[in-house]
């Protein structure tokens, strides 16, 4: 890239420094004072942060045929989503719903860039509530600074307190309301209320919500600039038609203060004023003057904070704005660039995502309710009399069902004799059926038979299940 591009980085050169810079992997810097923006991006990004945390903090409570909507049952081993059981055994169906997400990151990176990091990372979220916190407590950017400045006080002293009590709060409600994913979230406060909490709840109430206060209160930028993996790898899923932040490098240069009534043609100047807003704003620090770079995570409080300065000025907006590369060098308007969204990599993203969707949906439709495991006793074959023989087996029959269920279980392979066949089948649940047949050895060979167990709904859905399996008469009799 030239170096007039406005998507090119500054050099040492352009920085005042005579030749090769070493580029350090960890660059210590003081506390951050982040200023806050207003804006049409940033009610955008509030939006999304209220609605996806209405999502995580709601479902705990919502309810589905009088049970929890979504609960991760790990000592039962089963799943719930809506009415959906998952056992162990239905793990591709997560592995699918997984690979579906990492399918939209992959596109929507392609089109906007890391809009991802912007609107929904539950980092980016959680530190903008903290910050939100922050701010209502101790003030805005200056206030901070003052306050962290002076002495300390009883008046800054009670601040201090408020705002990380209010984190603490904030951090210990998130620790609970992850584990009511995996405990049911009424029971989970009733013996948060007794004091009677089990070691694993308690250690992943006291981990996450630890982890939230320290990430989001103390580590903020550093997190995404220096354990993040996705901000390292971001590159490779934008190329020049992605939708990136960037300062129109041609517009603003040469920068520097000035008035509503100077006209800059005759200053020779360009229409940043060099205000530093937009580095005031920036949460993770950095200057988007300088070019793109890859602690920017597209939140755009500086486009909001430009606008917000280039209103006051009576300029245009868009001095800083979402761009592409291939735009900015041949000068295409926005409406130009839009167009470049519909291209060959972006449909081929949108084309494998909506396929990979219709055969996880038809996948699910057609997962059968019942599921049988057959399991042939190692004690093998024994005499039972009567010159009868018997092989024992353990049935497990799976009802992922939100309803009881009865079922028959029949034996077919062998003129056998089987006991009582019904069985009850709890709602959503996995049930071990003991089970032994007995034929008469004289009619068998000695080896093994194949036989198949059949397992049929008594509840005028006709579900049928089938499984093989082996009956073992001893060689020799």
């Amino acid at each position: 890239m030239s170096a007039d591009h406005p998507f090119a980085p500054q050099t040492a050169h352009h920085q005042g420094h005579g030749g090769w810079q070493p580029v350090r992997m960890h660059a210590p810097h003081g506390r951050l004072y982040v200023r806050e923006a207003q804006g049409r991006h940033t009610r955008l990004r509030w939006a999304c942060v209220w609605a996806t945390q209405l999502v995580y903090y709601g479902l705990p409570w919502m309810r589905w045929n009088g049970r929890p909507a979504v609960l991760f049952d790990l000592a039962a081993r089963k799943f719930t989503l809506f009415g959906l059981v998952l056992l162990p055994q239905d793990f591709v169906y997560l592995a699918g719903l997984l690979a579906l997400c990492a399918g939209l990151l992959f596109l929507a990176s392609a089109v906007g860039g890391r809009v991802w990091c912007a609107f929904a990372c539950p980092h980016t979220v959680y530190t903008g509530i903290f910050m939100w916190i922050e701010n209502r407590i101790e003030g805005g950017r200056t206030a901070r600074m003052r306050l962290d400045a002076r002495p300390l006080s009883p008046s800054s002293v009670a601040k201090k307190l408020a705002k990380h009590g209010a984190w603490l709060l904030l951090g210990a409600w998130t620790g609970i309301t992850l584990v009511g994913y995996f405990t049911p979230i009424t029971a989970l406060l009733d013996e948060l209320v007794a004091l009677d909490t089990g070691p694993w709840e308690s250690l992943w109430i006291c981990l996450y919500g630890g982890l939230a206060y320290l990430n989001a209160g103390w580590m903020r930028e550093q997190f995404c600039k220096y354990i993040c993996a996705y901000a390292r790898f971001q590159s490779v899923m934008f190329d020049r038609d992605t939708f990136v932040i960037g300062y129109d490098r041609r517009r603003g240069e040469p920068r520097g203060l000035r008035s509503k009534r100077r006209d800059p043609g005759a200053a020779r100047q360009g229409d940043c004023v060099d205000c530093t807003i937009c580095v005031q704003v920036c949460p993770t620090g950095i200057d988007i003057r300088n070019g793109f770079q890859y602690e920017c995570i597209d939140c755009a409080a500086c486009i909001d904070a430009c606008d917000a300065v280039m209103d006051k000025l009576g300029m245009a907006r868009g001095l800083i704005g979402y761009s592409t590369a291939t735009a900015v060098e041949c000068g295409w308007p926005m409406q130009r660039a839009r167009r470049r969204i519909l291209r060959p990599r972006v449909l081929g993203y949108a084309v494998i995502l909506a396929a990979g969707l219709a055969l996880y949906i038809a996948a699910l439709a057609s997962r059968p309710t019942l599921r049988l495991d057959v399991i042939p006793d190692r004690t093998g074959a024994r005499p039972a009399g009567d010159g009868m023989i018997e092989n024992a087996y353990r049935l497990q029959v799976m009802n992922m069902d939100e309803r009881p269920r009865r079922v028959l279980v029949t034996v077919t392979g062998v003129d056998a004799t089987v006991p009582k066949g019904e069985y009850d089948l709890d709602a959503a649940s996995s049930r071990i059926i003991p089970l032994r047949v007995r034929a008469r050895e004289a009619a068998l060979k000695p080896g093994s038979t194949r036989i198949l167990f059949t397992l049929d709904a008594l509840d005028g859905t006709r579900t049928r299940i089938t499984e093989q399996s082996v009956f073992v008469v001893s060689q020799g009799g």
